[in-house]
């Protein structure tokens, strides 16, 4: 929330969290993809809420790995996985992969929900490798091992700016901000 209140800041829709509703229903991510999970999200709290809801999905796309974690990036290493077990198991899938090789992307499909019925799906990617070892102390997930050559760092080691200027959610959020200012007029 707090990196979406920074990227759709000045939209004159309010935003609110699902918590500052009462809505602690969890949608469970039953998709194969970004963009299905993402709809069901929103769908789903838009159904609950009555109000214009805005969901996303989002992960780690390895093409050594065909795709993988994918869907599946927060859950990839099982379903209570830390942040440095999810790293590890990343890696040691990885271990005998050269350099060259190691290209993936992060994405993210951003879903807005109209009362009407109509969504309206905004996208984002990043391009990058993935390290040999996790570097940086900042973001989250697999930020330690995502190397961005435009800035010669991992996502890890990037500032809050850098990052939501090259992100995946970053890019979706500015299409998503289109929308909004559209939408929220």
């Amino acid at each position: 929330m707090r990196e979406y209140y920074s990227l759709l800041a000045g939209i004159s829709c309010q935003l609110v969290s699902l918590a500052q509703v009462g809505i602690s229903t969890q949608i469970e991510e039953t998709g194969t993809t970004f963009e299905q999970n993402a709809i069901l999200k929103a769908n789903g709290y838009q159904s609950i809420s009555g109000l214009m809801s805005l969901a996303d999905d989002s992960g780690l796309e390895v093409d050594a790995l065909g795709g993988q974690p994918g869907v599946l990036s927060a859950r990839y290493a099982g379903e209570d996985a830390s942040d440095t077990e999810r790293l590890d198991y990343l890696l040691s899938k990885l271990k005998d992969v050269p350099w060259e090789k190691r290209t993936a992307r992060f994405r993210c499909v951003i879903a807005i929900a109209l009362p009407d019925g109509k969504i309206e799906l905004c996208d984002g990617a990043c391009e990058g490798l993935i390290t040999f070892e996790p570097k940086g102390t900042s973001g989250f997930g697999y930020d330690p091992v995502f190397y961005v050559p435009n800035f010669d760092k991992t996502m890890a080691e990037l500032t809050s700016e850098e990052k939501n200027s090259i992100s995946h959610r970053g890019q979706a959020a500015q299409k998503a901000r289109d929308v909004l200012m559209n939408l929220c007029q």
